[in-house]
């Protein structure tokens, strides 16, 4: 069972929460206990504070992920972490790649839920594996391979 905080400080528009759960359940289905993690989508202004702050780069980014780090016998919940997602960004990097809002908004949700699982990128072979699995998600949905135009 999945547990879905969402948080909205962006009066930009989002997908609804019927959609964010759906595209976590599928994130996290290899996951046989319950979960629980927040989406906060926000503004450039707090999206550019938290990347400064914690990966210091200073701009707003799309996503964020903060995985709990909250070891298992002080705390008897099924809590992943939390995910931050910038609306502009998001909706900006969807028109200038030319993907479809939605497709783009579920290959961040699914990219941020697979950190907050311990997936990684930062070396190829994780890398590989990481976005294989984002690419068979994302089609299960019916959207296309989000990785395709960064092969040419």
């Amino acid at each position: 069972m999945l547990e879905l905080d969402l948080q909205l400080a962006s009066d930009h528009p989002a997908p609804s929460e019927a959609l964010f759960r759906q595209w976590c359940e599928l994130a996290l289905r290899q996951r046989s206990a319950d979960s629980e993690l927040t989406i906060r989508l926000v503004d450039e202004p707090e999206g550019r504070e938290l990347n400064h702050t914690w990966r210091q780069k200073d701009y707003a980014t799309n996503v964020l992920s903060f995985p709990a780090d909250v070891p298992d016998e002080l705390l008897d919940i099924p809590l992943l972490g939390d995910l931050v997602i910038c609306v502009p960004v998001v909706e900006r990097e969807a028109a200038e790649q030319g993907k479809s809002p939605e497709a783009h908004w579920a290959h961040l949700v699914i990219h941020g839920c697979l950190h907050l699982l311990g997936y990684d990128h930062i070396e190829d072979d994780e890398a590989e594996e990481m976005e294989g699995l984002e690419r068979t998600l994302l089609a299960e949905l019916g959207h296309p391979d989000p990785y395709a135009d960064d092969e040419h």
